[in-house]
């Protein structure tokens, strides 16, 4: 798939614009605070309705305005799409192809992206709830019914944890409800969760291989938050570790095991990847990318698009040259840099944009 055009109206610090794409690499040129990570987290914004950058649609909307529109044409293996996202004061609208959505499952995974940015680097070594998003984000855009568990099972956890706070006098019976409703749907969730990382364990091991020069394997672990012998007895599992830690959570007043606290960890020749070099924690970031092309691919049957948010930078010639000897010819990538010297091996099938302070003129091929 490839995205034809995106049209903005008071994105950040675009107040009207309207682009016209390449269906291979688009290159956006410009000084640093000019819009280009603006530019790619409207993209970004475009499939996932969401921003990878901020939690408030409010610092979407430009200087002195009240509401934000995004539109693009999608071409697809076998049809056109139109998005469209409007924000407002009164909250948002999605439609495709004109036609209101009121479920994000309904959207999601219309258009598939990978994004790849400088803090992907802190997957690695950052928060739990890196890893977590990392994998609902993956997950949300080639299986619907994931989103739809995990909103599910969200939404048990929160009436969950409300009842644990506020109740003076708790009622087992009904704990025990929510107990149920929790462990079907997060199971649902656990389950998927691990066929997904075990795929991409494989797929990520085929790059990271090539990348080290066959020195190097990678592993990744699914670390949940509770012991289970096999998927079989998950739910069994959840179930009798919920009621052993109730006199926890009744305690603390929050639920302390299920998806929400639970982990990925990668490793390196059979190490944690957290006490590997900075070298070795780009190629594996560089390998779960280029993984996650691939899965995506293998599962929707057409290419997701690329985002490099000014990440070239970040890499050496060496593994730029692996990224861009990696990206198949019919994947459409999007990159951001202040500048082309850096960059090795370019196609010559590419479109340069030059980005100044909120427009996109002087287009170059």
């Amino acid at each position: 798939m490839w995205l034809q055009n995106l049209t903005l109206k008071n994105f950040r610090n675009y107040q009207d614009c309207q682009v016209q794409f390449s269906p291979h690499l688009n290159i956006f040129l410009g000084q640093n605070a000019q819009g280009k990570t603006n530019f790619l987290e409207a993209i970004y914004f475009l499939a996932l309705t969401r921003s990878h950058r901020t939690r408030s649609d409010k610092d979407l909307i430009c200087f002195n305005c009240d509401t934000v529109k995004l539109t693009g044409d999608l071409q697809k293996l076998t049809s056109s799409v139109n998005l469209d996202i409007q924000l407002s004061s009164k909250g948002r609208t999605i439609k495709v192809n004109h036609l209101k959505q009121d479920r994000l499952s309904s959207y999601i995974g219309t258009m598939t992206i990978v994004l790849f940015a400088p803090e992907d680097l802190q997957l690695v070594k950052g928060s739990p709830s890196l890893r977590r998003k990392f994998l609902d984000i993956d997950l949300g855009q080639i299986k619907p019914i994931y989103l739809a568990d995990l909103a599910q099972y969200n939404h048990v956890l929160k009436q969950r944890n409300s009842y644990l706070k506020t109740t003076k006098q708790i009622d087992r019976d009904f704990l025990a409800v929510l107990d149920d409703q929790l462990v079907h749907f997060g199971s649902r969730v656990i389950k998927q969760r691990l066929d997904f990382t075990k795929q991409l364990e494989q797929e990520a091991n085929k790059h990271h291989t090539l990348i080290s020069n066959d020195l190097e394997r990678l592993t990744i672990s699914y670390q949940s938050s509770f012991k289970f012998d096999h998927v079989n007895h998950l739910e069994d599992c959840f179930r009798q570790e919920l009621l052993d830690s109730r006199e926890r959570d009744l305690f603390k007043k929050n639920t302390g095991l299920g998806p929400h606290r639970d982990d990925l960890q990668f490793f390196i020749n059979d190490m944690p990847a957290s006490f590997g070099s900075q070298g070795q924690h780009r190629s594996l970031i560089l390998s779960l990318k280029m993984a996650e092309i691939n899965l995506i691919k293998k599962v929707t049957g057409d290419f997701p698009i690329l985002l490099l948010d000014d990440v070239m930078s970040e890499l050496d010639n060496y593994r730029q040259t692996k990224l861009l000897e990696g990206i198949d010819k019919d994947v459409q990538t999007f990159i951001t840099t202040t500048s082309l010297d850096h960059l090795s091996h370019l196609p010559e099938d590419m479109t340069i944009f030059d980005i100044h302070a909120g427009n996109i003129q002087n287009k170059r091929s």
